[in-house]
C-alpha cells in the first residue's frame, strides 16, 4: 500500500539533535519518506552527550555506522577512569578512581557483539546526519523554525518559519514526532505538560581549552575528574575531545537560579586545578538538572521522543540513549501504519511500552546523582595530616561504593521490556526483577532477544531490524506455516531464519521465536500456535 498523495511529507520530525537524526535514519534506512526541520544552521557549540550506550551501539550495528562511530575524533587510547578529587587537582588528593579502559582496550559484554563508546555530540551528530543524509527520500531542512500545528482526523498542518530566507510554509502530514528538546514547543503544542521535579539543581556548564591540561597535576589521566570539599561534591571536569578541550560543571543547587560572573567562573576553574594557567574559555551554558517525564507521549497524531519526552539528569548518560530507544520504538509503528499492515491499537503502545522505560531511567538517573552528592559535608576533608586522612578515606571508599551504581549501567542500557505491552504475547512465565548493573539475557516476551555469536562470526542481532524474524531453532525444528500464511493475510512483513546451532537453543529457551523489527520478543512457543491469526493480530496492534 502507497503513501497517500495528500501528504507534502508523510512524517515531520521536529528537531535534528540526536534523537530527531536517529529517527529519520532509521526512517531512512526502512525505506519510509520523512522530513526533519532544525531552527539551528546544526552547529554544536556545547556537546551535551559524549556517552553511545550499548544498545545505541546496536542499532549504529544495524544501520551500518559502527566504523564511524568507532573512527571518530575522539581518540581511542585515552583512559576512561573516573577519579574523586579531595580538594584541588594540583595539591589535593584523589581519594578513589573507577578504572575503565580506553576504547582500543575495552571489550564487549558477553551479552552484546558491541561496546559502548564515548563519541561525544558534536562528533556522534554528524555520523547521524551523514547516515540520515544518504537516504535520497530524506530531506532534512536546518534553520527552519516550527511554529504551530493543527491537528484534524487525516493528518497535521505545520506552520513553520524559514530563518534563512524568511517567509511562512505551512506543511501537511500524517505524523508529527517532537524531537525539540526539554523545552519543546511541539509538546506544548500538542497540550502535553511534565510530571515531576522541575529542578535538581541550577548547573553551569563551562567548555574551556588547555592544551597539555594533564601536565598541570600529578594525578594519573582520566574521563572525568570529581571535586569535593568540606561543603560536598560541587563540581566535574570531563575531557570532552580526550585532546585540548574540556568540560566543566559547576553543579550548583536548586534554590539559587542566576548566571555565574567571569570571575566567578575564572575562580571556580582555578580552585579545581589548584594553580594560575592559561586557558580559553569556548562556551559557558547555565541550564537544570530535571527529573520530568511527559504526562502522555502522543496526542492524536502528534508523538513526543527524546527529551521532548523525559529529561533527566546526565548521570549515567541515560538521556540521548533512552531518546534512541524511543525513536527505534516509534519509527516501526509509524511505518507499519503508513504501509498498510499495522492495527489500530498499535499506535497506543508507543506510550505503553516507552514512558515506563523513560520513568525508569529517569528516576535511575537522579539516583546517580544523589550519589554523587552523598558525601554531604565533612570538616576535615581538606585538612592534612591523620584526622584529615581518616576522613578521606571513609569518604573515598563510601563514594566509590556508592557510584559503582552509575558506572555499571548494562541493565539499564539493555534490560528494559515491554511485557505488558498489549502486542506481546504473554506466556505466563515469571516476571525477573529488572536489573541495573547486570543483564540477564531473556526470550521473555517483550524483553531484547538475546545476542548469541554464531559460527561464523556475525551474531543473532543482526537476524532483526526491517521485518518480523521467526526464528526456527534447533534440528526438526517446528512448523513455521501456519503464522507465515497468518502474516501473508494481513500483509505484515515476516522472514523465517532456521538456526540449528545448540548456544541459539540455550539462550533462546523456545525452538520458535518471533521477534518485532526492534530486536524485542514479541511470542515464543516450542509448537505451532492452535491461532496462529491472532497471534499475528496481536503482535500488528489488530
Amino acid at each position: 500500500m502507497g503513501i497517500s498523495d495528500a501528504y507534502d511529507t508523510p512524517i515531520l520530525i521536529v528537531g535534528a539533535g540526536p534523537v530527531g537524526l536517529a529517527l529519520a535514519g532509521d526512517f531512512g534506512w526502512r525505506g519510509t519518506p520523512c522530513t526533519v526541520v532544525e531552527q539551528s544552521d546544526g552547529s554544536i557549540y556545547q556537546p551535551r552527550q559524549d556517552l553511545v550506550g550499548i544498545r545505541t551501539m546496536e542499532f549504529c550495528r544495524r544501520w551500518g555506522i559502527v566504523a564511524d562511530v568507532e573512527t571518530s575524533p575522539y581518540p581511542r587510547d585515552y583512559p576512561q577512569d573516573n577519579i574523586y578529587i579531595a580538594g584541588s587537582l594540583a595539591d589535593g588528593w584523589e581519594i578513589g578512581r573507577h578504572a575503565s579502559p580506553a576504547m582500543d582496550d575495552a571489550r564487549p559484554p558477553p551479552q552484546s557483539p558491541q561496546r559502548r563508546e564515548r563519541c561525544p555530540q558534536n562528533m556522534f551528530d554528524p555520523i547521524l546526519a551523514r547516515f540520515a543524509g544518504s537516504f535520497e527520500h530524506v530531506d532534512v531542512r536546518y534553520n527552519t523554525q516550527f511554529v504551530a500545528l493543527n491537528q484534524d482526523q487525516e493528518g497535521v498542518a505545520v506552520e513553520m518559519d524559514d530563518l534563512e530566507r524568511g517567509g511562512r510554509e505551512t506543511l501537511r502530514t500524517r505524523f508529527v514526532v517532537g524531537c525539540d528538546g526539554a523545552a519543546s514547543r511541539v509538546r506544548e503544542a500538542a497540550g502535553i505538560s511534565m510530571t515531576g521535579n522541575p529542578a535538581l539543581t541550577y548547573t553551569t556548564n563551562i567548555i574551556f581549552r588547555s592544551a597539555g591540561f594533564e601536565t598541570l597535576h600529578d594525578k594519573p589521566c582520566g574521563y572525568r575528574f570529581i571535586f569535593l570539599d568540606e561543603s560536598g561534591t560541587w563540581a566535574t571536569i570531563v575531557a570532552i575531545n580526550g585532546r585540548d578541550q574540556w568540560r566543566m560543571s559547576i553543579i550548583g543547587n536548586r534554590h539559587e537560579k542566576r548566571e555565574l560572573r567571569a570571575d566567578e567562573i575564572d575562580a571556580a576553574i582555578r580552585r579545581a586545578v589548584g594553580r594560575d594557567f592559561n586557558y580559553e574559555i569556548l562556551s559557558v551554558v547555565p541550564w537544570t538538572r530535571r527529573e520530568l517525564v511527559a504526562e502522555r507521549l502522543s496526542e492524536g497524531n502528534v508523538f513526543l521522543a527524546g527529551d521532548a519526552a523525559h529529561c533527566m539528569s546526565p548521570t549515567g548518560g541515560f538521556g540521548m540513549n533512552t531518546g534512541i530507544g524511543d525513536a527505534v520504538d516509534l519509527s516501526w509503528k509509524l511505518t507499519a501504519l503508513l504501509q498498510g499492515w499495522g492495527g489500530p491499537g498499535l499506535l497506543a503502545t508507543y506510550d505503553v511500552e516507552r514512558r515506563p522505560v523513560g520513568l525508569r531511567n529517569v528516576t535511575e538517573a537522579s539516583g546517580n546523582l544523589g550519589r554523587m552528592l552523598s558525601p554531604g559535608s565533612n570538616a576535615d576533608l581538606l585538612v592534612p595530616g591523620g584526622e584529615g586522612d581518616r576522613t578521606r578515606d571513609a569518604v573515598g571508599r563510601d563514594l566509590a561504593a556508592a557510584m559503582q551504581r552509575e558506572w555499571n549501567t548494562l541493565g539499564i542500557h539493555l534490560g528494559y521490556r515491554y511485557e505488558a505491552s498489549p502486542i506481546v504475547w504473554s506466556d505466563a512465565s515469571p516476571v525477573p526483577a529488572d536489573e541495573v548493573m547486570t543483564y540477564t539475557q531473556s526470550t521473555l516476551p517483550g524483553a531484547r532477544a538475546p545476542h548469541v555469536a554464531l559460527g561464523d562470526g556475525t551474531s543473532t542481532l543482526d537476524f532483526f531490524g526491517r521485518e518480523f524474524v521467526l526464528l526456527r531453532i534447533g534440528p526438526a525444528a517446528p512448523d513455521a506455516v501456519p503464522l507465515i500464511t497468518a502474516a501473508a493475510e494481513r500483509e505484515l512483513p515476516i522472514r523465517v531464519v532456521d538456526v540449528d546451532e545448540p548456544a541459539v537453543l540455550e539462550a533462546y529457551q523456545r525452538r520458535l521465536v518471533l521477534v518485532r523489527p526492534d530486536g524485542h520478543v514479541a511470542w515464543r512457543a516450542d509448537v505451532p500456535p492452535d491461532d496462529a491469526l491472532a497471534v499475528i493480530d496481536r503482535v500488528r496492534g489488530g
